[in-house]
């Protein structure tokens, strides 16, 4: 049995060898068993990667079975993702809730008359407090963001906490 001149593909044209020999093989042996669905081009290239980071523990002799145990194993993992997820998906959401219906009529209620109260402040003063209390954005930033003074912001979220407070009855 001769003895291999290289005893590791790390050098860039052994491996360029050994992709240049294999990388269609490979290819097409994840295509044809695995389908185009699980991306037999990228299962490819990963493995090309792993025996890139691997070069120095595969021999140019063992890089074909590696490359191929790799892109199986990847393929695999990949398919046992796919399951997962399909699960999950078949999983529907509960339906129910422990409110009373009256608390739901309710909360569908306020968040009209909220909904419609926002949609009568001035723009400036909707977007200063909705940037101060739904994104929770200190004043200064605010301030910042619109190129306008602190005070300015201060007097927007303020005189829109206000005309909210007038308009829906219980608004903290």
């Amino acid at each position: 049995m001769p003895k291999e001149l290289q005893d590791n593909v790390c050098k860039e044209d052994v491996f360029s060898i050994i992709y240049n020999k294999y990388s269609k093989d490979l290819y097409n042996y994840l295509y044809y068993k695995y389908g185009e669905s699980f991306g037999p081009n990228d299962k490819m290239q990963d493995a090309f990667i792993k025996l890139l980071d691997n070069c120095k523990n595969v021999t140019p002799a063992k890089a074909k079975g590696f490359l191929f145990s790799v892109a199986k194993n990847m393929m695999l993992n990949e398919i046992k993702h796919q399951k997962v997820v399909l699960r999950h998906r078949e999983v529907k959401p509960k339906e129910y809730t422990n409110e009373s219906p009256e608390f739901i009529i309710e909360q569908k209620e306020f968040l009209q008359k909220y909904q419609k109260a926002l949609g009568a402040l001035t723009e400036d003063q909707r977007v200063a407090f909705l940037l101060n209390k739904v994104e929770g954005k200190k004043h200064a930033e605010i301030a910042e963001m619109l190129g306008v003074t602190r005070k300015a912001v201060e007097n927007r979220i303020y005189t829109a906490y206000n005309k909210l407070k007038s308009q829906i009855e219980g608004f903290k």
